[in-house]
C-alpha cells in the first residue's frame, strides 16, 4: 500500500492502496456523509486481504459504494465479498450491465481469460458524460475504450487527478483485447492517449503500479508501445497470451506442462490467438508462450513445471 504524501499528493479525502499485479489498485474515498466509496476491488483470491486493507483505512466508516472502472476479474473480483461484508452498492459501466444481470459467461471475460469472479449484481451504472461525487470532489466519467470497449476513467478537473484504470500506466497500458476478437482497439487506445494529453492531469492514479506525475513521459511511452503493437497485431496477441499465462502463474504459483495446456485449452482466448495468428499444434503454442515468460525472467522451468518468478 502506498500513501506517501510526499510522492502522492492526494486530497485528504482520498486513499490510494497500491496492490500487487494479481489485483488492481484500490482507490478509497471518505465521503461527505460519513460513509466511504472504493473504486475497483481486486482479484477474488485477494478479497480477504482487500477487506482487511479497506477496513484499516476506513477506520470505522461503512463502505457505502463500490465503483468499477471495467469488469475484468482483477478489477471486480472482490465485489461480491465486499458487498456482502458492508452491504455496499455496486456501480459499473453500462456496456455489460445486462450481461452482469444475467451472468452471461459468453459476454463477460472471465471464462475467456481463464480467470475467476464470483457472481455479483449492480445497482447503478457509470454513464460516460455524467459526474459522480466521491470524497467531496466531482469526478467526470469518460468512456475509455481500447484495453476494454466498456471501460471508463474518472477525471477530477478541480484537482487535475485522473483515475486511469488500464488506459494508461506509468509504462504502458493494458492488453488491447478487442483486436484479439477481430474488433477495433488500437484506434480507440490512441484516442484515449490523446484525451489524457488534453486533460493534462497533474497526477495519474493507474489501475496497476504507483501513482505518477510525469504524465508526458508516460504518454510518450504509451504512444511508442501502441505504434509497435499496431504495426504487428500478432505481437499484440502474443503479448496478451503472455499476460494471461503470467496471471495464471501469479495465482497458482506453479503448474506442470500438462496442467498448463489443460488450463489454456479451457479458455477462449488461447485457442483463438493460436488459430488466428500462429496456427501451431496447441501444445507447441502453449510451450512457446511459456518459453517467452522464461526468457523474460517472469517464470522458471523446474522439473517440467512452469514456476512463477518475480524479476
Amino acid at each position: 500500500m502506498n500513501q506517501d504524501r510526499a510522492t502522492t499528493p492526494l486530497p485528504p479525502s482520498m486513499r490510494f492502496l497500491e496492490r500487487g499485479w494479481l489485483s488492481s489498485n484500490n482507490i478509497l474515498f471518505l465521503d461527505e456523509d460519513g460513509t466511504a466509496s472504493v473504486v475497483d476491488t481486486g482479484y477474488v483470491s485477494h478479497a480477504p486481504q482487500t477487506e482487511a486493507l479497506l477496513a484499516a483505512a476506513l477506520d470505522g466508516r461503512p463502505l457505502e459504494r463500490i465503483l468499477n472502472t471495467h469488469l475484468h476479474s482483477d478489477h471486480c473480483g472482490g465485489n461480491a465479498h465486499l458487498a456482502a461484508r458492508w452491504g455496499a452498492t455496486i456501480s459499473i459501466p453500462p456496456g455489460l450491465a445486462e450481461a452482469v444481470r444475467t451472468w452471461d459467461g459468453d459476454a463477460l471475460s472471465f471464462a475467456a481469460t481463464g480467470q475467476r469472479c464470483p457472481r455479483f449484481d449492480w445497482q447503478h451504472v457509470l454513464e460516460p458524460g455524467t459526474v459522480v461525487r466521491l470524497g467531496a470532489l466531482d469526478w467526470e466519467v469518460h468512456a475509455a475504450p481500447g484495453h476494454d470497449p466498456h471501460s471508463v476513467v474518472l477525471w477530477c478537473a478541480a484537482e487535475r487527478l485522473l483515475i486511469s484504470a488500464d488506459a494508461l500506466w506509468e509504462q504502458g497500458f493494458g492488453v488491447i483485447f478487442p483486436e484479439i476478437e477481430g474488433h477495433s482497439g488500437f484506434a480507440e487506445q490512441a484516442a484515449m492517449i490523446e484525451l489524457i494529453d488534453r486533460l493534462a492531469p497533474r497526477l495519474v492514479l493507474p489501475g496497476h503500479g504507483r501513482p505518477f506525475t510525469d504524465v508526458k513521459a508516460a504518454l510518450q511511452c504509451a504512444r511508442e508501445r501502441l505504434a509497435a503493437l499496431a504495426a504487428s497485431p500478432a505481437r499484440n496477441a502474443r503479448h496478451a497470451a503472455r499476460a494471461l499465462l503470467k496471471f495464471y502463474l501469479l495465482e497458482v504459483r506453479q503448474a506442470g506442462f500438462d496442467a498448463l495446456v489443460a488450463h489454456c485449452a479451457a479458455t477462449r482466448y488461447f485457442p483463438l490467438i493460436n488459430q488466428r495468428y500462429f496456427g501451431q499444434p496447441f501444445e507447441d503454442f502453449v510451450r512457446m508462450i511459456a518459453e517467452d515468460l522464461v526468457r523474460a525472467d517472469a517464470a522458471r522451468l523446474r522439473d517440467n513445471a512452469l514456476v512463477n518468478h518475480e524479476a
